[in-house]
C-alpha cells in the first residue's frame, strides 16, 4: 500500500501580527503620563531648535535605516541570482566580518576625532557607490559590495547614536527628552527594516530579470537624499586633538571597569542578534517543511518595537525600575530563550513565539544600554567607546563563520548557545555594574 505524504507550507498565524501591531499600538498612546511620551518631538512648548533637530534627525535615521535594511532583506536572494554560491556566500561574510573587526573598529575612534556628521556622510557614500556599481555593471563584485556594506554598518551602530547625543548636548537638552530618543530610534529602525522588506519586494514584483537592479536605484536615490539633508543641515563643534582624545580615552575608557561591564554587554547583543539573523532561517526549515520566512520577518521586527515601546515604561512607569535591573531581567529572558533553541528542536510555533520573545527583549535592551552611555560615558568618546566594544562581537562571529562554514566543526545550535550564554554573562556585568554604583555613583555627563 502506498503511502501520500503531503505537503506542508507554515505561514505565520495572522492573528499574532494583529496583537503585535494592537500591543505596540497600545503602548505608545497609554505611556506613562510622566513621561514626556512622543511629545518630545511634537510638543511645541520644547525649544524650537531642539524640536527642528529632532524632527530632522528621525526623517534622516529613518532613510538610513531603510538603506540599512535593503541589503539584509535582499542580499542573499541578490548573490544567489548572480550565480554565489554556499562557499561563496560564506567567504563574503568572513570578508565582511574581517572588515568590521580590523577597520571598523577604528571608525568610532575616527569619528570622534574628525567629526560624527562626516562619518555618517561616509556612511551614506558606501551605500551611493554600492548602488551605483551595481547599477551600472551587469555582473557587479559582490566581494566589493560585502567590504563597503559591512564597514556602513559598523557605522550605522555608532555613528547616528553619537551624533545625535552631541547634537541634544549642544543646544541643551534634558536627559529626559534624549531617553525618549532612544526608543524611538529603536522602534523606528524596525518600523523602517519592515518599509525595506516591502519596497525591495514592489520593487523586484514578478519580474525578476527585469526589476533586479530597481532596489539599488532606490537605495542611490535615498543616499543622494541623505547627503543632501546632511551636508545642508547642522553644523559641528571643533573635536578634540588626538593628544586629548588619546588622554581622555586612556583615563574614562580603560581604567573604567564600569566601562568594560558595559562594552562587554554591548558585545554579547551584538554577538546573539548577529548570531540569530544568520540562523533563524536554518533553524526554522530545519525539518525540511516550507516556510514563509518573509512573512515571519516583520513580526520578528513587530516583536522588537514593542519591546522598544516598553522602555519609558520602566524607566519613567508608575513603579520605575533601575536600568541596570532592567536589563538584568532582559538579558536572563533573552538568554533563556536561546538556550530552550539550542538545546532542543521545537515545532516552528513554538521556535516563532520564542523568537518574538527574543526580540522584544532586545528592543528593551538597546533603548537602555544607550542610556547608560549617556550616564556613563562622556560624549567625546561614545563612538569610540561603542565601536571597541564591538570588536570581541565582530571577533567571535567571524571565528563562528570560519569552523562553521569551512571546517564544519560546530553546529548551529552551538553558535545559538554561545549567543545565550554571552546574554546570560551581561546579565551578571548589569548586576555588577549595579554594585559598582552604588559604592561610586557614576559621574552624569549630561543635565536632568
Amino acid at each position: 500500500m502506498a503511502v501520500v505524504i503531503e505537503t506542508e507550507i507554515w505561514g505565520n498565524n495572522q492573528p499574532l501580527s494583529i496583537f503585535i501591531f494592537i500591543s505596540c499600538l497600545l503602548s505608545i498612546v497609554c505611556l506613562p503620563q510622566n513621561s514626556s511620551r512622543i511629545s518630545t518631538v511634537f510638543d511645541q512648548s520644547l525649544p524650537s531648535s531642539l524640536l527642528r533637530f529632532q524632527r530632522n534627525f528621525l526623517l534622516l535615521f529613518s532613510i538610513s535605516s531603510v538603506m540599512e535594511g535593503m541589503w539584509s532583506v535582499f542580499g542573499e536572494y541578490e548573490m544567489a541570482y548572480f550565480g554565489a554560491s554556499r562557499e561563496q556566500m560564506v567567504s563574503y561574510l568572513v570578508i565582511g566580518c574581517a572588515s568590521a573587526l580590523f577597520v571598523g573598529t577604528c571608525l568610532g575612534m575616527l569619528s570622534d576625532l574628525i567629526g560624527r556628521k562626516k562619518v555618517c556622510l561616509v556612511f551614506c557614500i558606501l551605500h551611493l557607490l554600492v548602488a551605483v556599481w551595481k547599477r551600472l555593471v551587469s555582473h557587479p563584485s559582490i566581494l566589493l559590495a560585502s567590504v563597503c556594506l559591512s564597514l556602513a554598518s559598523s557605522i550605522f551602530l555608532f555613528g547616528f547614536e553619537t551624533w545625535m547625543v552631541v547634537e541634544h548636548d549642544k543646544l541643551g537638552h534634558r536627559l529626559d527628552s534624549l531617553n525618549e530618543m532612544f526608543w524611538l530610534m529603536t522602534f523606528l529602525e524596525s518600523a523602517s527594516l519592515i518599509g525595506s522588506q516591502v519596497v525591495a519586494n514592489w520593487l523586484v514584483n514578478d519580474d525578476v530579470q527585469k526589476n533586479m537592479v530597481s532596489p539599488s536605484t532606490a537605495t542611490a536615490l535615498l543616499a543622494v537624499i541623505s547627503i543632501i539633508f546632511i551636508t545642508r543641515g547642522w553644523k559641528e563643534s571643533p573635536p578634540l586633538t588626538f593628544k586629548e582624545y588619546r588622554l581622555s580615552l586612556s583615563t574614562h575608557i580603560f581604567f573604567d571597569k564600569r566601562i568594560w561591564l558595559l562594552g562587554w554587554a554591548q558585545s554579547c547583543v551584538q554577538f546573539s542578534v548577529a548570531a540569530f539573523w544568520i540562523l533563524w532561517a536554518p533553524t526554522i526549515v530545519a525539518d525540511g517543511r516550507e516556510v514563509h520566512l518573509g512573512i515571519i520577518y516583520p513580526c520578528l521586527l513587530g516583536a522588537r518595537m514593542l519591546g522598544s515601546t516598553m522602555f519609558p515604561w520602566f524607566i519613567n512607569g508608575p513603579l520605575p525600575i533601575r536600568t541596570e535591573d532592567c536589563l538584568v531581567y532582559a538579558f536572563i529572558i533573552a538568554g533563556l530563550v536561546l538556550s530552550i533553541v539550542a538545546y532542543d528542536y521545537q515545532e516552528i510555533g513554538i521556535l516563532v513565539g520564542l523568537f518574538c520573545l527574543f526580540h522584544a527583549c532586545i528592543g528593551l535592551v538597546l533603548p537602555s544600554l544607550a542610556r547608560l552611555r549617556t550616564l556613563y560615558v562622556p560624549n567625546e568618546l561614545r563612538g569610540g567607546m561603542i565601536s571597541l566594544s564591538l570588536a570581541p562581537a565582530n571577533a567571535a562571529i567571524l571565528f563562528c563563520l570560519i569552523q562553521r562554514g569551512y571546517n564544519g566543526s560546530i553546529e548551529n545550535s552551538t553558535i545559538i548557545a554561545f549567543g545565550a550564554i554571552g546574554l546570560l554573562s551581561a546579565a551578571g556585568c548589569m548586576h555588577l555594574l549595579k554594585q559598582s554604583g552604588k559604592q561610586s555613583p557614576h559621574q552624569n555627563f549630561h543635565k536632568q
